[in-house]
């Protein structure tokens, strides 16, 4: 995207810049020197003796100024005495002749390096490529994949921080907890990277120390080319120390920008006021301007050869490089001037039209790019607004956004003044999103600690449970907690299979003993049918004793007995126990013995059962726990109704309902009193 926003700032129409970043690269090329007629060597003669006189140009001149201006060079003239030359000097004419036929420009070499598409390399490629590179000191060489490396890896950098980002959020952690840890391919980049900056320093403070030592060299080869305009030396010594100082001016390397323009007009000035002293001008310029129509035809078929290139961009930069180079060439004879110039403004017409037709395209389906990107807000704002109530439904619509995610990253960029624009809105969604889903899994994190909590209290009691004997109440309670179980919710996922293990070995614990209790059940309950009966007669032929203890002695004797004997088989139950109460009954009334005295009677022997039972102290301690707690809510109802009764006024209907409250206040006092005997025969069993 960077190389697009540059190209975007350069203009279609190609300006006239001083550009000094780029030198091309050259090959001479060498050409035979033609033989001179004697016709020839009269003209050139006539020329110096100043029959025929004109001014003359220089291709380095040429380099800075117009065809425009060079041309008009054509135009002026001034006419010379006829002086006499020695034969030294015709030599040196004819010489002269023949090096300037002989220079030739040479064709430029198109050093274009085979792209990478560096956006499909993954960050171990690209930090692999940069340290090889690197290690390159001509900076011009590398800089230009440097920048799109550093692009290319900071885009993949970002996103693997914002996959990790989004996974954090989606395990329950909080955006503003995420904290990025730099991977060893970020080290490496940044010591590459470094390694590269140190270099690019060094090399810009070297080029703008070499820059000013080229502007000192520069300036004094203008003072010698002043010096040489006014020295009266002969025209082979003159010439030869123009040539020399027109080489050193073309070695010499680049200098500050801000000098370049008045360094080049200076330099333009003193080789027109040097050509113009020595007289020669014209026909040297005829074979300048027959070197520069070559070098611009050239330049023109390079400039045909671009329409055949793929790649938009490079095919727009080198334009850009042979206009800079058109605009160094000097002028080329008049009548061919406008041919070339249409020639070679076509191709680049046609160029530019391309490019300009590339970037409406791209405008295009930037535009397509943000019509979709508008579809996926309208779709995230859709799955933003659904109801989500369990974790299932977050999970599902997580999918969802991730997937919509998903599809965004493969859409491209919208246009540059909307694309910030719809991402703030469909990241919008998303924060909102995964905000809602943080703080409904924060609300069902408590939920399952507490769902935790209740389970490891079903884990104790049914742990309580695991070694009773007690087989149908056991059964029964075992049942009714692994009912409450199902009925509590999930607990956090560390936790749920220890803890189902606990509970389950638990309940698998007591009815494998149970299973293994009951295999020779029947035969024992057929005994216990047998016992029971026996007990039974026994009530029945019982003969009641003058000592009432001795009696009471007797039927807590029954009663625990009776007790103390396990199951019957199931079909005979309710008739053996109908009968036992039956006998039981009679014998109360024979022993004229009443309720209150037999329900504690019973109440010993159950305690007795209790404390001689597996984990006794702990049933009996319950026990003593549930009456207490029931004393409690009985005196706490009791003082509220007698506070109550204070307030009734004085009417029929109040006294009814006085007597009412006074009732159950007396029932309830009845209930404390039976209570506290029973803790006191616990207490006393403890």
């Amino acid at each position: 995207m960077e190389t697009k926003n540059q190209n975007n700032r350069n203009s279609d129409t190609l300006t006239n810049n001083n550009v000094q970043n780029e030198k091309p690269v050259v090959a001479a090329v060498a050409t035979e020197t033609p033989e001179l007629t004697d016709n020839d060597k009269t003209q050139i003669i006539s020329l110096i003796t100043g029959k025929e006189s004109g001014k003359s140009d220089n291709p380095v001149v040429n380099n800075v100024k117009t065809e425009a201006e060079d041309n008009s060079l054509d135009k002026k003239s001034e006419k010379s005495p006829e002086k006499e030359i020695d034969e030294t000097d015709k030599k040196y004419i004819l010489k002269l002749l023949r090096d300037t036929m002989s220079d030739q420009k040479s064709e430029e070499q198109e050093l274009v390096q085979d792209e990478i598409d560096y956006d499909h390399l993954n960050k171990q490629e690209l930090v692999e490529i940069l340290e090889d590179i690197v290690q390159e000191r001509d900076i011009t060489k590398i800089k230009d994949s440097v920048a799109k490396i550093k692009v290319a890896f900071y885009k993949r950098n970002r996103e693997d921080i914002e996959n990790a980002k989004q996974h954090f959020i989606s395990q329950g952690g909080d955006e503003k907890d995420f904290v990025h840890t730099e991977d060893p391919l970020e080290h490496r980049f940044k010591a590459a990277f470094a390694i590269y900056k140190s270099n690019k320093a060094k090399y810009n403070e070297e080029l703008e120390q070499e820059k000013q030592n080229n502007l000192k060299k520069k300036l004094e080869i203008l003072e010698e080319l002043k010096q040489l305009i006014n020295s009266e030396e002969t025209l082979k010594k003159t010439y030869d120390e123009f040539r020399n100082l027109q080489e050193k001016w073309k070695e010499i390397g680049l200098v500050p920008a801000s000098e370049l323009n008045n360094l080049w007009q200076n330099y333009h000035f003193l080789v027109e006021k040097f050509f113009d002293k020595v007289r020669i001008n014209k026909e040297l310029r005829d074979l300048d301007m027959k070197k520069n129509m070559e070098a611009k035809i050239a330049l023109c078929e390079k400039a045909e050869e671009l329409l055949l290139e793929t790649s938009i961009i490079k095919s727009f930069k080198l334009l850009q490089k042979y206009h800079e180079e058109w605009r160094e060439i000097g002028p080329v004879p008049s009548d061919k001037k406008d041919i070339l110039w249409e020639r070679f403004k076509a191709a680049t017409d046609k160029i530019n039209e391309r490019r300009r037709e590339h970037y409406k395209e791209l405008q295009e389906e930037q535009e397509k790019n943000y019509e979709a990107k508008v579809a996926l807000c309208e779709k995230a704002e859709e799955v933003l607004n659904e109801n989500y109530d369990t974790f299932k439904s977050w999970q599902a619509g997580t999918e969802k956004m991730n997937e919509l995610l998903k599809i965004w990253k493969t859409i491209g960029r919208a246009p540059k003044n909307k694309n910030d624009e719809i991402w703030a809105r469909f990241k919008s969604s998303l924060d909102k999103f995964y905000s809602d889903k943080k703080e409904f899994l924060t609300q069902i994190k408590e939920q399952q600690i507490n769902n935790y909590n209740l389970k490891i209290d079903l884990c104790v009691r049914a742990e309580a449970l695991q070694d009773s004997e007690e087989w149908g109440k056991t059964t029964r309670e075992l049942i009714n907690l692994q009912k409450e179980w199902k009925k509590i919710g999930p607990v956090p996922k560390k936790h749920s299979d220890k803890i189902w293990a606990r509970f389950r070995a638990a309940c698998d614990h007591f009815f494998n003993r149970k299973e293994e209790h009951f295999k020779n059940i029947r035969n024992i309950e057929e005994e216990n049918l047998k016992l029971k009966t026996e007990l039974i007669k026994e009530v029945e032929n019982f003969e009641v004793k003058d000592d009432k203890q001795e009696n009471l002695a007797a039927v807590k004797d029954f009663q625990k007995r009776w007790l103390e004997i396990g199951h019957v088989p199931f079909n005979q139950k309710d008739k053996i126990h109908n009968e036992y109460k039956k006998a039981f009954e009679k014998l109360l009334d024979k022993l004229k013995i009443n309720n209150l005295e037999i329900s504690v009677q019973n109440f010993k022997n159950h305690v007795e059962m209790l404390k001689n039972s597996p984990d006794g102290e702990r049933k009996l301690a319950r026990e003593r726990f549930n009456l207490s707690q029931k004393i409690k809510k009985l005196e706490e109802d009791i003082n509220l109704w007698e506070n109550n009764i204070g307030f009734f006024s004085h009417s029929k209907q109040s006294e009814a309902l006085k007597r009412d409250f006074e009732k159950k206040i007396e029932k309830a006092k009845n209930e404390v009193r039976y209570m506290t005997e029973k803790l006191k025969i616990i207490d006393n069993a403890l």
